[in-house]
C-alpha cells in the first residue's frame, strides 16, 4: 500500500491568496508594448523596461529612474516586477556553490542552486545555475527530497524566470554573467510544459535574457507524450531523462512515472528527438549503493542505449532522511563509467557540491516544511527496503502510477 508521509507532518500555517499580478517577466515583448500603447506611452518605454528587467540592477518598478513616476506607479499596479518575495541564500564550497530558497507570494517554496566553475586549461570559466518549474514534485521518487514534499502547484512563467534573473543581479555584482540553465531543480518540468517553454523562450530571446537556447537544459523522469511534444516543436536546447536505471523493476520503484511510461519507450521518444532535432540525450543516473550500480545495471544501460547519440552522467545519491540508500562508493561508480565507456558510450561522474547545506533537489524546502514523524519516516524506509528487494529479483511493481494534476504529460 502507497503511504503519504506528509499526511504525519504538523499541520501548515495557512498561506496568503497568490498575487494575481501577472510577472513582468512572463511577458512577450509584443504584450508589453501593447499595454504602453493602450496608455499612450512612446515606443521607446518598451527598451527601457525590458534594460531594467532584463539587465539593470533594479528590484522594483520604483527604482526604474529613466520612466516618470506615474508609469512606474502604473506598472507597479499592473504587474510584478519580482515574482519572489523572498531569497534566502546559503553558500558553500568556498563560495563555488549558492543555495537559494525563494519565497513566492502565495508562500509557496522553490529552490534554485548556483554553481561557479573557474577556468582552466581548455576551458572558460562557467556559472551553471539549476532552476525549479514547480512547487513540490508529483512523480514522487524515493531518493528526491522534492518527492517527499508532494506537488503543491506549477510555477508560472515569471515565476521560472525570475530565479534566474536573481541569479543574475548576484553574478553582475562581481561583473560575471551567467552561462547556463539547467531544469533540474523541483518539479517535472514535461508536466509543466507550457510554462517552461516560456521560460526558455524569455531566456534564449536577445531582446530579453539573451542567453541562447543551447545554453539551457531541460530534465525530464520521462513524460513521453511531453518528449513528443518537444520534438514537434523543434527547440535546441538540451534534453535530458532522468534514466536512474534501464530495468523496468528496477525503474518502477525509482522513477514511478516508469509504471506508466516504461524506460524502452522513454528512450525511443529520447531517440526520434536526437534524431529531429541533431541534439545529443544526457541521460542522469544517481547512483545509489547496492541498488544500481552493479555489472548488470551497466550493462542494461549498454543495451538500450548503444550506438544512440546520448550523453551519460552519472552522480552520486545525496543523503535523504526518508530513504535507507546511500551513494554508491567512488570506486564502484567509477568502474561503472569505465563498463560504460568500453562499450562507446559517452560517459561523465558528475561530483555532489554543496551536501553541507541540502544544496540537493528539494532538501532546503523539506527542511523548512518540517520533519515527518519517526513512525511515518520508519514505514516509508521499511517500503522502500521492501520495493526495492523485490524490483532486484526482477519483479514489476504492482503499485500504480503517480496520479498527476489535471491535464499533465499531454
Amino acid at each position: 500500500m502507497s503511504f503519504d508521509s506528509r499526511a504525519e507532518r504538523a499541520l501548515p500555517i495557512a498561506r496568503p491568496a497568490r498575487d494575481p499580478r501577472p510577472g513582468l517577466s512572463g511577458l512577450e515583448p509584443s504584450q508589453l508594448e501593447a499595454w504602453l500603447a493602450a496608455r499612450g506611452e512612446p515606443s521607446y518605454r518598451v527598451r527601457q523596461i525590458a534594460d531594467a528587467v532584463w539587465g539593470g540592477t533594479a528590484t522594483s518598478a520604483a527604482e526604474i529612474r529613466t520612466l516618470p513616476a506615474p508609469l512606474r506607479e502604473a506598472l507597479d499596479a499592473a504587474f510584478r516586477f519580482d515574482t519572489v518575495a523572498d531569497t534566502e541564500l546559503r553558500p558553500t564550497d568556498a563560495g563555488l556553490t549558492e543555495k537559494a530558497l525563494h519565497r513566492l507570494s502565495d508562500g509557496a517554496l522553490v529552490e534554485s542552486v548556483l554553481m561557479h566553475y573557474p577556468a582552466r586549461p581548455g576551458q572558460r570559466e562557467r556559472h551553471t545555475l539549476c532552476i525549479s518549474s514547480q512547487a513540490g514534485c508529483a512523480v514522487g521518487c524515493p531518493f528526491c527530497a522534492t518527492g517527499e514534499l508532494g506537488f503543491t502547484r506549477d510555477l508560472e512563467t515569471a515565476e521560472i524566470v525570475d530565479q534566474v534573473r536573481h541569479a543574475a543581479r548576484r553574478l553582475a555584482l562581481d561583473g560575471r554573467r551567467l552561462t547556463n540553465v539547467v531544469f533540474m531543480g523541483m518539479g517535472e518540468p514535461l508536466l509543466n510544459l507550457d510554462n517552461v517553454l516560456e521560460a526558455v523562450q524569455a531566456l534564449a530571446d536577445s531582446r530579453r535574457f539573451g542567453l541562447g537556447a543551447r545554453h539551457v537544459t531541460v530534465s525530464t523522469s520521462g513524460v513521453v507524450p511531453g518528449i513528443r511534444r518537444l520534438t514537434a516543436l523543434g527547440p535546441q536546447f538540451t534534453l535530458a531523462i532522468s534514466l536512474h536505471a534501464a530495468r523496468d523493476p528496477l525503474r518502477d520503484v525509482l522513477v514511478p512515472l516508469n509504471r506508466r511510461w516504461p524506460v524502452a519507450e522513454v528512450v525511443e521518444a529520447a531517440r526520434a528527438h536526437a534524431a529531429a532535432t541533431g541534439r545529443r540525450i544526457t541521460y542522469e543516473v544517481t547512483m545509489i549503493g547496492g541498488i544500481n550500480d552493479t555489472e548488470a545495471d551497466a550493462d542494461a544501460i549498454i543495451d538500450l542505449l548503444r550506438d544512440d547519440h546520448a550523453h551519460v552522467n552519472l552522480i552520486p545519491m545525496n543523503p535523504v532522511a526518508h530513504t535507507p540508500w546511500e551513494a554508491s562508493p567512488m570506486e564502484t561508480i567509477e568502474r561503472f563509467a569505465g563498463r560504460l565507456r568500453a562499450a562507446g558510450i559517452s560517459t561523465t561522474v558528475r561530483r555532489n557540491r554543496g551536501q553541507e547545506i541540502g544544496a540537493a533537489c528539494g532538501q532546503l524546502a523539506a527542511e523548512r516544511a518540517g520533519e515527518p514523524a519517526a513512525p511515518a519516516v520508519a514505514r516509508r524506509r521499511e517500503r522502500i527496503v521492501l520495493e526495492s528487494a523485490a524490483a532486484l529479483r526482477g519483479e514489476r511493481s504492482h503499485e500504480q502510477a503517480p496520479v498527476l494534476p489535471a491535464g499533465a504529460g499531454r
